[in-house]
């Protein structure tokens, strides 16, 4: 086991507008780069370089990003990242090798936000950490305004934008952030036919790397909780060739 001194690294004092991210890399080279190009744009970084250190961190401490390698020491990062879903919705960028594509798919089924392949760029990381932060921060009740309220009825289903509020037949149900957002871009056009691009488009923005395997893990997420048969989706349907739409014929 190793010490509790060695697991948080902080080289900045800490203030609280700064946002918090925590590292998971058992790679001192990657974790090191990570952790200094990010101060060098403002975040406060810890780094966690073994599995255990880093599960035992994000029970106890709050960040507004953690970036999670799956190959650790000490404690498997899926494990990491249902500790971290079971807790709430902080976003997580999962890191995986070239050599291990099912890890992509497989990170993003166990919660993850986005992913990189490594080697990646550092501006790259630094663009897709602002982008989620900035996502997640944009879809917290705290933060809109709640007499402006956007709300959207269709199949059963309601949506309450300002105050991030989702019921299905009456229960409420808990969405991610890009899962929020990519339901409120279906229900808010329901009947029309939403290509795979544009909806990349309007829950991504300015990603243009993320690929569309990643859209299909979103739409299977949301009909798992949305569907009373995910395996034969009423709500929300695909249309082959073209993309997805909310179905204004749903029970």
């Amino acid at each position: 086991m190793s010490e509790w001194p060695a697991v948080m690294e902080r080289e900045h004092a800490l203030r609280s507008e700064e946002p918090r991210v925590l590292v998971i890399e058992d790679e001192r080279a990657i974790a090191d780069a990570v952790a200094l190009n990010l101060r060098e744009e403002g975040f406060a970084v810890h780094i966690a370089r073994r599995g255990d250190d880093g599960l035992r961190l994000v029970t106890v401490e709050e960040y507004d990003l953690v970036i999670l390698d799956l190959m650790l020491p000490g404690a498997d990062g899926r494990d990491i990242c249902r500790a971290i879903r079971k807790r709430g919705q902080t976003p997580v960028l999962m890191l995986t090798a070239r050599a291990r594509e099912m890890d992509k798919v497989l990170g993003l089924e166990l919660g993850a936000d986005d992913y990189l392949t490594k080697p990646f760029s550092m501006l790259e990381l630094i663009a897709r950490v602002k982008a989620l932060i900035r996502r997640s921060r944009v879809t917290r009740p705290a933060d809109v305004d709640p007499a402006a309220d956007e709300e959207y009825v269709c199949g059963g289903v309601l949506v309450n934008v300002s105050r991030h509020r989702v019921t299905v037949d009456g229960a409420q149900v808990e969405l991610r952030p890009k899962e929020f957002d990519l339901l409120k871009a279906l229900i808010s056009n329901h009947g029309r036919v939403m290509t795979r691009d544009r909806l990349l488009d309007l829950v991504w923005g300015e990603d243009e790397y993320l690929d569309r395997g990643t859209l299909d893990v979103h739409i299977r997420w949301l009909r798992q909780k949305l569907e009373k048969t995910p395996s034969q989706p009423e709500r929300i349907v695909t249309v082959r060739g073209v993309g997805y739409k909310f179905s204004d014929e749903a029970a």
